[in-house]
Formats: C-alpha cells, sequence, structure tokens
C-alpha cells in the first residue's frame, strides 16, 4: 500500500520486565516481540515502517529492517509519534500507529482497520473491545449518539469512566495531516508528566473530525508485554494457535500441554507426536513419523516418511532419510543420515572439535550399534554395520557393505582356514590392523 506508513512504538524499557534486555526484544518461540508486530504489519500490506527505538535501540537496530527514530526523551506515546513526524515531510496519506509490544494482534484486523478507515474518509479509526475486566486500560467515552468522544485513560479515570467496559487497544489508522495537528495541541500530563496519544482524539472530535472504530473480537490479541507473566500467557496463546493449525492438518499430538512445536514448523499427516517433544523453528517432518516421547529436534532439521525419531533423541542440524528408526537415547549432530539406517541407542556423533562443527554421513541401509561414537568429519558407507560399543575415528571413513568393531574401530574380515581334520574348513574373522 503507497499510502500507509506505520510507526511502531517500541521506545519503552519495559520496568516491569525487571530485564537489560529492551521490552521489544524479548522472544517467544524464538523471535523477538516486535517481529511479530512487523511480520503482521506486512502481511497487511504495510511497506513502509518507521520504529521508534528509545532504551537498547544499538540492540533494536540489529533486529527489525526498518527505518528508525530515536526518542531520546521517554515522554509518553504522543511524544514518541512525533518524533517520527522528521521522516514523513510533506506526506499526505494514512499513517498506522500500533504497539510494538502486541505480538498477537494479527495482519486481518490490520487489514479491516484500514480498509474501515478508508472507507468512512475519518480523520481516526481505533481499535476496541469490550472486556469484563477492564481495569489498566484506557476508557473509550461515547457521547448519547454512540459517537467517541474521547479516551480516558486509567489514572484519569472518575467514577463515571472506571465502570465503563469498551477499552481502547491502542492500534490506530490516522489521516497523517490530522495526527500531527492534533499531537501540536496535545500538553504534558500533569501526573505522570508524558504526551498521551490517546488526548489526540478529544482534540480530533472537538475539531469537528470523523472518528470511527473497528470492535476487535479476539481480545487475545490485544495482549500487551509488560511483564514476564504477560510474556508467558502470550507464549501460550500461540502455542495453542499452533497446536490447533497442527492437529487439523492431520498430525496426532497425544498431550499438547507438554509439547511445544514453533509456528514455522513442517509435519506431514499421520505424523504421532508423543509426549514432552520439542520441535524447532523450521523444522520439516514427514508422513507417518512417530516423534517422541522426550525428543528434541532443534532448529533447520529434516525428517524423512516413516522414521521413528524415539525417547531421549536430540536431532541438531541433521537430516534423517525415509524409513529410519533412531530410537534411544541418541544425539546426532551435523549429520546427514541416508535411508533406512538402524540408529542403535546411545549412539553419539561426536561432530565438535573444540573449533568446527564437522559433519557425520551415514548412507543407506547402514546399521549402528548399541552405543556407538561416530567422530566427525566421517562417512558410514552403504550397507556398512559398525559394531556396538565402537569408536569410529575422524577420517576413518566405513566402506559399503563393510563391518567395523572395536575401539578405535578396525574393518572385520572374513577369512577360511582348515580344522586340525584338514579336510574340514571352518569359517573364522579376524581384525584388520
Amino acid at each position: 500500500m503507497k499510502d500507509i506508513v506505520a510507526i511502531v512504538l517500541a521506545a519503552g524499557r519495559g520496568t516491569r520486565m525487571k530485564s537489560d534486555t529492551p521490552k521489544v526484544l524479548h522472544q517467544i518461540f524464538g523471535k523477538p516481540i516486535i517481529t511479530y508486530v512487523i511480520d503482521s504489519l506486512r502481511g497487511a500490506g504495510v511497506e513502509e515502517i518507521i520504529t521508534v527505538a528509545g532504551f537498547g535501540s544499538d540492540k533494536l537496530r540489529e533486529v527489525v529492517d526498518t527505518k528508525i527514530v530515536i526518542q531520546k526523551k521517554l515522554l509518553g506515546s504522543g511524544d514518541a509519534v512525533a518524533t517520527a513526524k522528521s521522516l514523513l515531510n510533506k506526506y499526505s496519506g494514512n499513517v498506522i500507529v500500533i504497539c510494538g509490544d502486541t505480538p498477537l494482534v494479527k495482519s486481518q484486523t490490520i487489514r479491516e482497520l484500514i480498509a474501515k478507515h478508508k472507507a468512512s474518509g475519518a480523520s481516526l479509526t481505533l481499535t476496541t473491545a469490550t472486556l469484563q475486566n477492564p481495569s489498566g486500560y484506557g476508557r473509550i467515552v461515547r457521547d448519547d449518539a454512540g459517537c467517541v468522544t474521547k479516551i480516558v485513560e486509567q489514572i484519569k479515570a472518575g467514577l463515571y469512566e472506571e465502570v465503563i467496559n469498551e477499552v481502547n487497544v491502542g492500534t490506530y489508522c490516522f489521516k497523517a495531516k490530522d495526527l500531527f495537528d492534533a499531537l501540536g495541541k496535545v500538553t504534558l500530563d500533569s501526573q505522570k508528566k508524558e504526551l498521551f496519544l490517546t488526548d489526540t482524539v478529544e482534540i480530533l472530535r472537538k475539531a469537528g473530525k470523523k472518528i470511527e472504530f473497528v470492535d476487535m473480537p479476539d481480545i487475545e490479541e490485544m495482549i500487551g508485554i509488560n511483564s514476564r507473566k504477560d510474556l508467558a500467557e502470550a507464549t501460550r496463546v500461540l502455542k495453542n494457535k499452533v497446536m490447533d493449525e497442527v492437529m487439523l492438518s492431520g498430525v496426532t499430538v497425544e498431550d499438547p500441554l507438554s509439547t511445544t512445536i514453533y509456528p514455522d514448523a513442517k509435519i506431514g499427516r499421520d505424523t504421532i507426536i508423543h509426549p514432552n517433544t520439542f520441535i524447532g523453528p523450521k523444522v520439516e517432518i514427514g508422513k507417518k513419523c512417530h516423534i517422541g516421547p522426550f525428543a528434541r529436534i532443534t532448529a533447520n532439521v529434516r525428517v524423512g516418511n516413516d522414521v521413528i525419531v524415539g525417547n531421549f533423541v536430540e536431532l541438531v542440524r541433521t537430516s534423517v532419510g525415509d524409513g529410519c528408526r533412531v530410537k534411544h537415547h541418541t544425539y546426532l549432530g551435523d549429520a546427514m543420515i541416508g535411508k533406512k539406517v538402524n540408529v542403535g541407542a546411545g549412539t553419539i556423533t561426536a561432530n565438535y572439535d573444540g573449533k568446527n562443527k564437522n559433519k557425520t554421513i551415514v548412507e543407506d541401509n547402514a546399521f549402528i550399534g548399541v552405543g556407538a561414537v561416530l567422530v566427525a568429519p566421517l562417512t558410514i558407507g552403504k550397507g556398512a554395520t559398525v559394531g556396538a560399543g565402537c569408536v569410529v575415528l575422524k577420517g576413518h571413513d566405513v566402506p559399503d557393505g563393510k563391518t567395523v568393531v572395536g575401539v578405535p574401530a578396525r574393518i572385520l574380515e572374513k577369512r577360511s582356514g582348515k580344522g586340525r581334520r584338514g579336510s574340514d574348513e571352518k569359517r573364522s574373522v579376524s581384525i584388520q590392523r
């Protein structure tokens, strides 16, 4: 959209978080809170985004890819929006104002807000919600005709305003000129010594400007992160949403409460996720798999079809081919596992040498025995067998079809020889030195 600019308010420290990290950089499922807001804006078609930073602005620059302005003194939401004016000289379009600590706001809600604003020709369109307990939120005050006349913040609410259940959500769409004209008339609040953006509502109303609203039926969208408790609540909401989507796609999650699945993970139908399993970002799991219980699959892992990843197995930067069995107490890091490979209980890929992460390749139909240690870099060939308790040293690749045993591993060769009776042949084995 060429006539829409968004201003994301992200200057606050978030004192109730009790943290040296800026509030909007705390994470939900591995992503900073503010990136959810930016993603929703872009999902709604908003291309031009300005982030107002303050505390921790250097850290914020490392995370967001928007234009950034600095609010030098934290004088409230009105001052934060006014700070962005320097980047909007002669701009005559519309401005979305949204808080950077509201990660659950949906793109659809933002699209509806913009559509209502444009269709109505309003000077301001704001989002509202009706709560059973409105404590802490600014109240929406209407006249007898039902028109919005002002927003009264909690600290200013009198007896009449305190009983109002309709509250301000904190996401707005303004005509740019009307926004900055009104901000020029906002005065410093005597109690908090701040400039409230919400004061522009009454200023615009008294100037005869049209004010519209969009009701937010899903009140979970308005959750703002002001404390660690809020962070946990937002995580719970997003986790439940992900679980619903996964199960509706044809995946069985036996215990959603004990299971974590990141939003961008992809899981094929008829796969079963057993309890206490962690599936991280950008993981891809195929069809008809069994994962867990107590499995940990971290970022960027690929698992094929008809694979068993059993209890207390951890996969890190690893791909596992179709038909594999990785059942118990195993760690595979930086590994490429072919098709129909059996990985015995307690197998470890020693992928880190103190400086570098090294690759282990296990080709199709190989068999890795119980308690094997594979020291990378290393290749186990097709159809090869690694004996139980074997330690295969780095660079000592196992050829196709061969068997290795021992510590360190040596190739087990078959040989024939004559027994004591001379004419009888018995097969024995020797270890190749």
